[in-house]
């Protein structure tokens, strides 16, 4: 009779702080005054020449098309400033993405503003040595799943440079990078995105001096099954990611549907990925997490989400794969992580209980919210903290620390970094 009575008044209390917990979703509405020029800028775009610069005046215009370049070589697009040159794609009704940058080399946007566009604010495939600068890509009005997916979206492509930018309300992922080589990515800031910034099947990718906020995760680094490029070689270091902890309104059966809101960082299924210097504060699941992509595919198994995933994937999303095991190229195990001389701190008292982490957290480490949780899933031909699967955890300010032993049902559970407690060859 106790026990149940203990239970019960757990049981209660958790829903209780469940409620105390839910949260509006933020707005981001500028005051917009919008000019009519869309055939004269349309033509700009449409008859630009290499070696060209389309200059873009003060104002904030509509546009009901895309703006496309393709096979493009020496291009500047400059605006006046992203406070003064805002391209708003509001009621488009031709195309998905606002700015689509396709099969190009050299390509130079700065100093501009893109809003709400249907699909993608701006994306860039299959290009070469391409810079964003100082461009302000958002959605406007209260953040929803209606929102496009990506602010800014380089895919398949090399010598990449993303600075002094900033990214809003997507729906997916604020910064992404994806399929991508020699990328750079720094002094950005992304908020009110479901994911801030995030490297996904990349390869020497610098990630630094960014600020990433009031997202549902800050940074995700991760690697993908079912893609034919798989990243390696990440570097993260002197970011600010900091109270992450918004509601997740990404695309159901999309594989950033399963992001928890409060995690500050997650490192997925990616080989050599050092994450160092950095500050990591007030994330109510957990401020970094090091896991396998099996903890995303048990979501799909257990929901059961195969209309879910096919319609995450009409709209361009990458879904959760339960069948990833039949990409016999895929590595769904990290390794070979260095996380080291990071500042973590916690204004938060409880984790949420907005998702099974939460509740994990209560029942096995003392309702505390670690700083570094690691699943410690490994590939069944692998032993822990071998050369394949090596997590490494030092110098990290005292930073709490939980190994799950997630594929064991947590029966090996613990806080103990001793083992983790080492340095990769760096």
């Amino acid at each position: 009779m106790k026990k149940r009575l203990i239970f019960l008044f757990v049981f209660i209390l958790v829903v209780a702080v469940y409620f105390l917990q839910r949260e509006s979703l933020p707005t981001y509405s500028p005051s917009r005054d919008y000019i009519d020029l869309e055939a004269e800028l349309v033509e700009q775009f449409i008859l630009a020449k290499d070696s060209s610069v389309i200059e873009l005046p003060a104002g904030h215009f509509l546009f009901s098309q895309s703006l496309s370049l393709d096979n493009k070589s020496h291009l500047t697009v400059k605006g006046q400033g992203m406070d003064k040159t805002v391209l708003s794609f509001k009621g488009q009704s031709s195309g998905a993405e606002g700015i689509k940058i396709t099969n190009s080399q050299n390509i130079v946007l700065e100093d501009f503003a893109i809003e709400d566009a249907v699909g993608d604010n701006l994306k860039i495939s299959d290009s070469d040595s391409v810079v964003m600068r100082r461009i302000r890509s958002a959605w406007t009005g209260e953040v929803s799943v209606q929102n496009g997916a990506y602010a800014l979206y380089p895919v398949l492509s090399s010598n990449v440079l993303i600075e002094e930018c900033e990214a809003i309300g997507s729906s997916d992922a604020g910064i992404y990078v994806g399929q991508s080589k020699n990328v750079i990515i720094r002094n950005n800031k992304a908020f009110y995105n479901v994911a801030g910034i995030e490297s996904e099947n990349s390869t020497n990718v610098e990630i630094y001096g960014n600020e990433a906020y009031e997202n549902t995760s800050g940074l995700l680094i991760f690697n993908l099954p079912e893609l034919t490029v798989y990243g390696s070689n990440v570097n993260a270091h002197h970011n600010k990611i900091y109270n992450n902890n918004l509601t997740n309104f990404a695309v159901k059966g999309s594989i950033v549907s399963a992001v928890p809101k409060g995690a500050g960082v997650i490192i997925m299924a990616t080989k050599d990925v050092k994450f160092h210097n950095n500050i990591i504060e007030d994330h109510k699941t957990v401020n970094l997490a090091v896991v396998s992509y099996e903890i995303f595919a048990a979501d799909e198994d257990e929901l059961g989400q195969e209309t879910l995933a096919s319609e995450a994937q009409a709209r361009g999303l990458r879904a959760i794969e339960s069948d990833y095991k039949e990409d016999e190229s895929y590595n769904p195990y990290p390794g070979r992580v260095s996380i080291h001389d990071n500042t973590f701190s916690n204004a938060n008292f409880l984790p949420t209980f907005s998702n099974e982490f939460g509740l994990l957290w209560l029942l096995k480490n003392k309702a505390s919210i670690p700083d570094i949780a690691y699943d410690g899933i490994i590939s069944p031909d692998g032993s822990l903290q071998d050369d394949e699967h090596r997590l490494c955890v030092r110098n990290n300010s005292n930073a709490s620390f939980v190994y799950l032993d997630a594929s064991h049902d947590f029966e090996g559970f613990t806080s103990d970094r001793t083992p983790f407690d080492c340095k990769l060859n760096e």
